[in-house]
């Protein structure tokens, strides 16, 4: 069986380095071209084609799957199954009716809820806690496609959207195998998705990290987990941005104080800022042009001022 992998980050190395160790025939592996990264923007080649690069496989780098010369490609190729993971590009139909064995995608939810470009930051930010991965034959819609096999993950209450796709990479992996094996041996079974059921999960913009501190704690927790490492949620201390990369409930309220507030300053733990239904600490943080550190180690060095009010410039 001719199999092409199409996958870029890092969630789908797993995946595919599973493939090489069940021998399976991959011929070739596609992915998007080389960008820019890091504050150097030193041009730099996906995770999924280092590692192909490292087996010889074939890579193919289209910055559109649309064009004529790609689908020539592929038919080239003709391959008899199609593996997506976290590709980065919708697949033409063309594309997809290609392989005899169809188009199989590993999705970061348990389908059908969280269809969308950011299925594990947005359960996260949600207060989810089991998520998972599920396999499905890929069709034209979003995320729509007939159901396999699911694998659940637990979400702790500690858990960012970093370390949950770092678990989930895994999960996904184990999935696409018995996944493959069913295949293979022709008891593979679809089930078709419920619609009225699917939630959807949108790509993250930077913006959406401004935290409100009129929320509820447990809301701003959340949201904090869930955009970390990226776009990371921040708020304004006086003249400047100051990310917040980690804080927890504090079970405290302020009666006095106003959302936002930076109502006690504890130099051993954090700043207890007030929230919209009581309070809580932020125990790591971020300043322009510095690095990530535990407050505490940032208050050795600076002062912050009680009772100033996060989220509003100066």
């Amino acid at each position: 069986m001719k199999v092409v992998f199409m996958g870029t980050p890092e969630f789908a190395v797993p995946s595919l380095k599973k493939l090489i160790e069940e021998k399976y025939n991959i011929i070739a592996v596609v992915t998007q071209p080389d960008r820019p990264k890091g504050r150097g923007k030193k041009t730099l080649p996906p995770p999924v084609k280092q590692l192909a690069l490292e087996e010889n496989i074939p890579v193919f780098q289209p910055e559109r799957v649309k064009d004529s010369e790609f689908i020539e490609t592929m038919k080239s190729l003709s391959p008899d199954l199609i593996i997506v993971i976290a590709f980065g590009q919708i697949l033409p139909k063309e594309i997809l009716d290609m392989p005899r064995f169809g188009c199989i995608n590993v999705h970061g939810s348990l389908l059908p809820k969280y269809r969308g470009a950011a299925p594990i930051q947005w359960s996260v930010i949600n207060g989810e806690e089991v998520t998972g991965v599920t396999t499905m034959f890929m069709d034209e819609g979003m995320d729509t496609g007939d159901m396999l096999l699911k694998g659940e993950t637990p979400i702790s209450k500690e858990d960012t959207s970093g370390d949950l796709h770092d678990k989930m990479s895994i999960v996904g992996a184990e999935v696409l195998k018995d996944t493959l094996d069913q295949l293979i041996r022709g008891n593979l079974k679809r089930e078709k998705q419920n619609s009225s059921e699917a939630t959807y999960a949108p790509m993250l913009k930077k913006e959406m990290g401004l935290i409100n501190w009129n929320e509820p704690s447990n809301k701003i927790v959340n949201l904090i987990r869930g955009l970390s490492p990226w776009p990371s949620a921040y708020t304004f201390y006086k003249e400047f941005m100051l990310k917040v990369w980690k804080a927890q409930n504090y079970n405290k309220t302020y009666e006095n104080a106003l959302p936002g507030e930076i109502v006690e300053i504890i130099k051993d733990k954090g700043l207890i800022v007030k929230t919209g239904d009581g309070s809580l600490l932020i125990t790591e943080i971020q300043v322009p042009n510095g690095k990530r550190m535990a407050v505490r180690e940032y208050l050795r060095g600076h002062d912050m001022d009680k009772n100033t009010i996060l989220g509003t410039k100066f």
